[in-house]
């Protein structure tokens, strides 16, 4: 092998000594991002479940507060209202007081029937009975009854008993649709409501509409109100998705779906 053979010989290996160091320098760097996103990944799979954990823990707070009040003004305020209806009712049956002391008992049992009232209907938006009795269907209507008693608001519905939900979940749905029709009143300025609930093999769905003022979607998912901010909540402990359809004057549309857990 003459000289020029030789160093024909060594280019060779050389050239293939780089393109093996070339390609092991790669296979490192590949690998070694890979670990890199894979660690990113367990960091952002492990902050989304105390997210999710910080979240759930916030509703369960929530929920117990709510129960803890509601409670309060059955035991403490409701209790001590009805003594004072029943003793000016005992009063009022005395012939001898004057009948300005009639009209001044007549205006304490008024005062104190009409808070009584109050009082009961907080008590029951805060943690509805019907709810654990009779389930989220009856519970559900007789929320929509309640609003359209008591304000202008016309709710046509169409409601399916969701089978496989646990009495939690049933909590969390009731509360996305009071909160909903809340907002459509509070914020929308809606007189017309249409809630869509149905149950498939895998979960169900929710369709929510109304014909108030409407928004801009892009700034609402900006800067959420609270009111949304516990939908988007409870919609994410449901494991669901929330779609928002809405432009100005042209009223709004919720779509919720749900996959029941496995």
């Amino acid at each position: 092998m003459d000289g020029q053979e030789q160093v024909i010989v060594a280019l060779v290996y050389g050239l293939i000594f780089l393109v093996l160091l070339t390609t092991g320098l790669i296979l490192f760097f590949h690998y070694s991002r890979q670990k890199i996103i894979q660690k990113e990944l367990e960091k952002a799979d492990l902050k989304l479940k105390n997210q999710q954990k910080i979240l759930q823990t916030s509703i369960a707070i929530q929920e117990r507060e709510r129960k803890r009040i509601a409670q309060d003004l059955h035991d403490a305020i409701s209790s001590k209202l009805n003594i004072v209806s029943l003793t000016t009712n005992v009063l009022l049956i005395d012939e001898t007081i004057t009948k300005k002391q009639k009209t001044a008992l007549e205006q304490i049992l008024n005062i104190t029937t009409g808070t009584l009232e109050s009082s009961r209907k907080i008590a029951h938006d805060l943690l509805p009975p019907i709810l654990n009795e009779f389930g989220l269907k009856a519970a559900l209507q007789e929320l929509f009854e309640d609003f359209s008693k008591h304000t202008k608001i016309e709710i046509e519905d169409n409601v399916e008993t969701l089978t496989r939900l646990s009495k939690n979940n049933q909590l969390h749905v009731f509360r996305i649709v009071q909160e909903l029709i809340n907002n459509s009143i509070r914020h929308g300025k809606a007189n017309e409501l249409v809630v869509y609930m149905e149950q498939n093999e895998t979960g169900f769905i929710i369709r929510y509409q109304d014909n108030g003022k409407g928004f801009d979607v892009n700034n609402i998912h900006k800067k959420p109100g609270i009111g949304l901010q516990n939908i988007k909540s409870r919609v994410k402990i449901l494991k669901g998705t929330l779609k928002i359809e809405s432009t100005p004057n042209n009223g709004s549309q919720f779509i919720i779906r749900c996959n029941y857990e496995r």
